[in-house]
């Protein structure tokens, strides 16, 4: 079932994704949104189609390249490419770079920027991402951002909220957000400190769900194996999920006891970028939409092995049609194993019936061109 028809600020129509997952929960009184978050966006400048790392004092040629906004628009994209309502607050520069970020975020994928601002004078950060052999090789640069200006009722109110957790810093949204009701899913990145003090993530007693990977959960537990790491941590969080790589992901529902372990799906990877968020909007989705966690675990993980086959963060990050044309692809193979065919049925009445070519291509080659009617 498709979303309704939003507006945007400039008037327009936003994009509308092909299902939406939650269409049988929705109520009036619901928030106007299904998640909320903040954070920076880049602008992501990806070249694909490297032999090899660039080598010191020669030139590389690419034979591909891709635009598109990255940093916190990867989640943003991948939420709302799967039909959450999704706003974003964030600072935008006031350069081309900004606009084009602006317009593709709001028009392009359908994503609310009520919330965020354009900064006079300030220039967007930038990201060149070389993807080569499965790994990419990233460069950055960007100016001190702008002081946080949140806008009025910001946090707005929203089903759910997505937060990178900082050790030793709490971000006060969080906690204004979940007295919203908010249902908070967290993921964090590498402690830097050496400290992996749980302790020194407050903003952990907010949070539903705890998303690490599996040397993440082991350091700040101290365990010694990954499943182990996400039984302690629900002593801190209803819900934990380690990601384990080629491996698949391991959860534990500490409310209920309930475990869930997945496989991955073997893909051939291109490149990693976005994969974590693409796999935190897929659990955000199925949690959202009340399904069992093995469901849940199942659906982030194929979302994830889906992006990587793509190049880019925002760029690969699938929506239904790529969904739906996986699951018929996999039940047209000979000697499918049956149990895991069995694993991903529940896609059976959520996925479009129209046939698409997959994977889609969404790379943009550069910057201005004018979009096509």
């Amino acid at each position: 079932m498709t979303t309704p028809t939003a507006s945007s600020k400039s008037g327009g129509p936003y994009r509308r994704a092909q299902v939406d997952p939650l269409a049988g929960l929705r109520t009036p009184a619901d928030p106007p949104w299904d998640v909320y978050l903040t954070g920076t966006v880049f602008l992501d400048i990806i070249f694909t189609g490297l032999d090899s790392a660039p080598v010191r004092g020669t030139e590389s040629w690419a034979r591909g390249m891709g635009s598109s906004p990255g940093g916190v628009a990867n989640m943003a994209t991948a939420l709302a490419r799967l039909g959450l309502r999704t706003s974003l607050a964030a600072a935008f520069g006031d350069d081309h770079y900004g606009e084009y970020c602006w317009d593709a975020l709001e028009h392009g994928e359908g994503i609310d920027l009520s919330p965020s601002r354009t900064v006079p004078g300030w220039h967007s950060p930038v990201t060149v991402s070389m993807a080569y052999e499965g790994e990419r090789t990233m460069v950055s640069h960007g100016h001190e951002p702008p002081p946080e200006e949140p806008a009025p009722d910001c946090p707005p109110r929203a089903r759910a909220a997505v937060a990178s957790l900082v050790p030793g810093k709490r971000a006060s949204w969080i906690a204004q957000a979940a007295r919203k009701g908010a249902r908070i899913f967290a993921d964090v990145g590498w402690d830097d400190t050496g400290a992996w003090d749980l302790a020194g993530l407050a903003d952990l007693e907010h949070c539903e769900a705890f998303l690490p990977n599996a040397q993440e959960a082991m350091r700040y537990t101290g365990a010694e194996c990954p499943r182990e790491a996400a039984h302690a941590l629900t002593a801190y969080v209803p819900v934990a999920v380690v990601t384990l790589g080629a491996e698949g992901a391991y959860a534990v529902d500490g409310r209920t006891g309930e475990t869930a372990v997945v496989p991955a799906i073997a893909v051939e990877a291109l490149d990693p970028t976005g994969a974590g968020d693409v796999f935190v909007a897929g659990f955000v989705t199925g949690t959202l939409a009340d399904w069992p966690l093995a469901d849940r675990v199942a659906f982030a993980g194929l979302t994830a092995a889906l992006s990587v086959q793509e190049f880019g963060g925002s760029l690969s990050a699938p929506g239904w049609s790529e969904i739906g044309a996986w699951w018929r692809k996999v039940q047209s193979l000979e000697a499918q194993d049956p149990e895991a065919l069995r694993r991903y049925a529940f896609l059976a009445d959520l996925v479009p019936q129209e046939e698409r070519p997959w994977p889609l291509r969404r790379a943009v080659p550069t910057i201005g061109f004018r979009r096509s009617a």
